[in-house]
């Protein structure tokens, strides 16, 4: 079931006229990933932080038990998906836990 979204994602950034090899993450301007991925997936940004290689990594998703996906967005504004999958779940940091470190 995890390759459906995979096709379907890929297939998403084919309507937007971007072409996927399939050994490359599928890319596109931020923009125009996260109005489709709000559209069809009904996911929005819940995480973001600033990765080694300058790249801006967003986590996005539908909410508890429904789908994600993470990108990773260049200063030129283009965002290729990196992985994608269903079932989010939230948690607490293990701090707020009562977990040790």
């Amino acid at each position: 079931m995890r390759w459906h979204r995979s096709l379907a994602l890929s297939a998403i950034l084919l309507g937007l006229g971007v072409s996927a090899a399939t050994a490359e993450p599928a890319c596109a301007l931020r923009s125009d990933v996260v109005r489709e991925l709000a559209n069809r997936y009904k996911e929005i940004p819940v995480a973001v932080a600033v990765a080694n290689n300058g790249k801006l990594l967003e986590v996005l998703t539908s909410g508890t038990g429904g789908t994600w996906t993470i990108i990773l967005t260049a200063p030129n504004g283009v965002s290729c998906m990196v992985a994608a999958g269903k079932d989010w779940q939230e948690s607490l940091p293990l701090a707020q836990a009562g977990q040790a470190l």
